[in-house]
């Protein structure tokens, strides 16, 4: 065992007794957090202006500080990105990480030198937590990739720098992981994703890897063009040591036997959770399921029935108060300057003690253009489902009403681009809709009640989703398709491409 492997087997073990001592704790750790950051964060503007000094308690935090998305904290941000000192935060943003959200446009969310150790130290401490957790560290001697955005950043006119999250996260990872960091800067900071993707492949086919990181969707395009390249028939044949991969932003499920596929056998993998906003949770365990709350890194969190959010003055709940499996839009405050900000998840959680969440979908991401507030996490669950009992694989799926159909009831359409031979439609439109209706109850009175008729298919062919991601210059990086939408916008611009 090499020295870096022993000391990541060391430093592993350290991070686990430290999680373990968190449990049972995490009301005073979070009342803590809360309290710190009103203290630290009570002389700036938006302290002044809700009377931080003020509050010391829960009750009194939210009769203070109502409930924002990015919209209503625009003000605020517009003053911090010109340069004013202490509007957020004490003292000026580090960095500001720009972002494409699907229901805000352009984004610039604030990073502080306070917030950079949440979001470097979490992903630190999710590899070495793994380490320590099932012995295997020989993955840090070899190469790891993390497909990601360009490090390159820009400047604001009050100069402070900005760019993507995991561009500006690549300036920070530490010194002993440079060396065996891939691909090259330069390649790194190529902006044109196929472009960049293809110098990856040239870049790496021969090389060491053992660990790869990124949103399955595009490190799935990195496999293909890596076998379509080397004419071997899985990714173990190039790379024999690659042992772990690294992924969030999506549910992996219904990826997961096309990469089992590509690969050649099942790895193990680490969920992450990280956001613009924070580093929110990550998986602490390869038995147990959901991803740890980071409740202890600078982010304070409560949460709102998702079922209330849309209506007037809907209750807050701390972190304690949460119950099991019912469905919540996060709200965090944080030690960059967000204060009771809806991130727009919507999480549930499947264990208090410690706190782990699964990640159900977005709280604008539904379809309930009849009442029945199809969610992600039930469309995904479907499709993993049907995937397992009929053996085929998909490269992506998207899922919409169709309210007015040429001929007959009103339905959901499911557009999906399958991976190679594509299964017996029928069948597989009769193993989804018998899904959505046993997890969904007013999906099925909708079905039962002649208000929709079953689910349909409508089959795109290969690359049409990454056809339109290009259309709307969002191919590659951080960049994900909403599983699900509210209207036809989206639907209809994936049909352009079928």
């Amino acid at each position: 065992m090499s020295i870096k492997s022993s000391a990541s087997l060391w430093l592993g073990k350290r991070i686990r007794k430290s999680l373990q001592n968190e449990n049972g704790n995490a009301q005073a750790l979070q009342e803590n957090v809360l309290k710190k950051l009103l203290h630290e964060a009570s002389n700036t503007a938006f302290g002044n202006d809700h009377h931080f000094k003020n509050i010391s308690s829960h009750s009194e935090w939210t009769h203070a500080v109502p409930v924002r998305d990015y919209e209503e904290l625009v003000p605020y941000m517009e003053r911090a990105k010109a340069g004013e000192l202490s509007v957020l935060w004490p003292g000026m943003p580090k960095y500001f990480c720009k972002t494409s959200g699907t229901t805000s446009g352009t984004k610039f969310i604030p990073l502080t030198q306070a917030s950079l150790p949440n979001h470097i130290g979490s992903a630190r401490n999710a590899l070495l937590n793994y380490i320590g957790e099932t012995g295997q560290s020989k993955f840090v001697d070899g190469k790891m990739i993390f497909l990601q955005g360009s490090p390159e950043l820009s400047r604001l006119d009050s100069g402070i720098p900005y760019g993507r999250l995991s561009g500006i996260v690549a300036n920070h990872v530490p010194g002993y992981l440079q060396k065996n960091r891939m691909p090259s800067y330069a390649t790194n900071c190529i902006e044109d994703w196929e472009t960049k993707i293809n110098r990856i492949v040239e870049e790496t086919c021969k090389q060491d890897m053992r660990l790869i990181s990124g949103i399955p969707s595009w490190v799935q395009m990195y496999f293909e063009l890596l076998l379509e390249k080397t004419g071997k028939q899985t990714i173990k044949e190039i790379f024999p040591n690659f042992e772990l991969f690294v992924f969030g932003g999506v549910n992996f499920a219904p990826y997961k036997s096309r990469f089992a596929e590509l690969i050649g056998e099942e790895i193990p993998t680490i969920e992450l959770y990280p956001a613009s906003e924070g580093f929110l949770a990550y998986q602490d365990s390869q038995e147990a399921e959901g991803l740890r709350l980071n409740i202890n890194s600078g982010i304070y969190f409560e949460f709102i029935k998702a079922e209330e959010y849309f209506t007037e003055n809907p209750k807050r709940y701390a972190l304690h108060e949460v119950e099991l499996g019912v469905n919540y839009a996060l709200i965090l405050s944080n030690n960059a300057g967000l204060w009771a900000y809806s991130i727009g998840d919507t999480v549930k959680f499947v264990s208090l003690n410690p706190y782990r969440i699964l990640v159900t979908g977005r709280i604008k991401h539904f379809t309930s253009a009849f009442g029945e507030h199809v969610i992600g996490e039930e469309v995904d669950r479907a499709m993993t489902h049907a995937l397992t009992q009929l053996n085929f694989s998909v490269n992506e799926f998207h899922v919409a009403p169709q309210v007015q159909p040429t001929e007959g009831l009103p339905y959901h359409e499911w557009i999906i681009e399958f991976n190679g031979e594509i299964p017996e439609l029928s069948a597989l439109q009769e193993l989804l809709d018998n899904k959505m209706q046993e997890q969904n109850v007013y999906y099925k009175d909708l079905i039962v009640g002649s208000v929709l008729q079953k689910l349909k298919i409508t089959p795109v062919k290969n690359g049409a989703f990454n056809a339109y991601m290009k259309s709307e210059g969002k191919l590659g990086g951080q960049n994900k398709i909403p599983r699900l939408a509210n209207d036809r916008k989206l639907a209809d611009a994936l049909l352009q491409h079928k």
